[in-house]
């Protein structure tokens, strides 16, 4: 699976780093190109020419050499990986990744990589359980990157706890892993809805909500890294695509949103409706602001939105799999598997309003799923990232 595949390996300055020649090495003999960033620090507990040998590439520390002036580019390398491994993490690199402190070589590749990101935390027990080491491996996990926890052993302190970073055969375990999930949904055209709909009012005034489209993008990129082609229909957000094979169409209104996902629904394998549609619009809009000065409050009439869900849902064919979202503030769990039956679906998304760092506008998420077939599979808090990997592994048992 890492036959052809660009690593760029990030070593930082802790005593397990001797264990990353051991990494890159067998990096290398399963296939993969790799690319060795050192912290200044890491080249106090191994060299770069060891490294350079078992790599056959140059080991890059610094940002420019010195007696040539050759710039090394953070940019270039970040574009280049197929994924970036720092292995070790000590808890000065992790927190320096979380909180953007961009002040080495190592640190400005990851603020620059487009690829996903494997970070192999090592360090002694007492320094993995602080609270501000907790709580920056969390904002690397809300961020998507890919924790590989620590095992429990015998540390540099010779103590005897959780820290040591996990063995080299392991972190290869998992890229490879990583890889061959991406290919599950080769070949499979996957349509996504995202964002709220704004409903004109005036030119500057509108009906709309609080979604950031945080949920359906994770969705759309996690569905094309698994080999898809994704369409991404988007509402009004201010979010960029960083996964490759995705179309993005955007729309601003519900009715505008109904006709791309018509026009694409019937080529799709798989449709996700994570976007919040406005349940109702303005019956009437003017072309001209509505003026305060000299004039009673205006009353505005409004209009039943189309439901965009339960419109496919009753031109799904047999074979294709369509997924809802249901934001709940009571009876969460009647709600939505009343949607689940009436709209169609195969499977529907629970989010509820109740539980901190869930619904619109924050980086985390906590759901359940309902599947037709009578599952329901209860999820912890989570990145929106994970949240996407736990919708798209479900989907794939559909």
């Amino acid at each position: 699976m890492l036959k052809g595949k660009h690593i760029v390996l990030g070593i930082t300055g802790g005593i397990a780093a001797y264990k990353s020649a051991y990494l890159l090495r067998l990096l290398i003999k399963a296939g993969a190109e790799v690319q060795v960033v050192m912290t200044p620090s890491a080249k106090e507990f191994i060299t770069p020419v060891t490294l350079s040998a078992l790599s056959g590439k140059p080991v890059v520390s610094e940002f420019f050499t010195a007696n040539t002036g050759e710039w090394h580019s953070h940019v270039d390398l970040g574009l280049w990986a197929d994924a970036m491994v720092i292995a070790p993490a000590t808890a000065s690199t992790i927190g320096k990744m979380a909180n953007g402190v961009a002040d080495n070589m190592l640190v400005t590749t990851y603020l620059s990589a487009k690829a996903p990101v494997f970070v192999a935390p090592a360090m002694d027990l007492d320094m993995m359980a602080h609270p501000s080491t907790c709580r920056n491996l969390q904002l690397l996990k809300s961020y998507g990157n890919h924790i590989i926890e620590p095992a429990v052993g015998e540390l540099a302190s010779h103590l005897v706890g959780k820290g040591r970073m996990e063995e080299p055969e392991n972190i290869v375990k998992a890229l490879e892993a990583f890889f061959a999930k991406q290919k599950t949904l080769s070949g499979k055209k996957v349509l996504v809805t995202a964002g709220p709909t704004y409903e004109k009012i005036d030119p500057v005034r509108f009906i709309g909500n609080y979604s950031s489209g945080k949920m359906g993008y994770a969705i759309a990129e996690e569905a094309a890294s698994r080999g898809a082609e994704v369409t991404l229909v988007s509402g009004p957000v201010d979010i960029k695509v960083s996964g490759r094979g995705i179309n993005v169409v955007k729309v601003e209104s519900a009715r505008q949103m109904l006709e791309a996902c018509e026009a694409h629904f019937g080529d799709s394998d798989i449709a996700v409706m994570c976007a919040a549609v406005a349940d109702y619009a303005p019956a009437h809009s003017s072309d001209k602001k509505i003026k305060r000065e000299g004039h009673d409050a205006p009353v505005i009439e409004l209009v039943k939105n189309p439901d965009i869900a339960k419109t496919l849902g009753g031109a799904k064919r047999p074979g294709q799999i369509l997924v809802g979202f249901a934001l709940e503030t009571d009876h969460e769990e009647t709600n939505a598997q009343g949607k689940l039956a009436s709209k169609h679906l195969d499977m529907i998304v629970l989010n509820s309003l109740r539980d901190a760092g869930a619904g619109f506008g924050t980086d985390t998420n906590k759901v359940t799923i309902y599947t037709a077939d009578g599952r329901a599979l209860p999820f912890s808090m989570k990145s929106k990232a994970e949240v996407a990997g736990d919708i798209l592994d479900t989907i794939e048992t559909l």
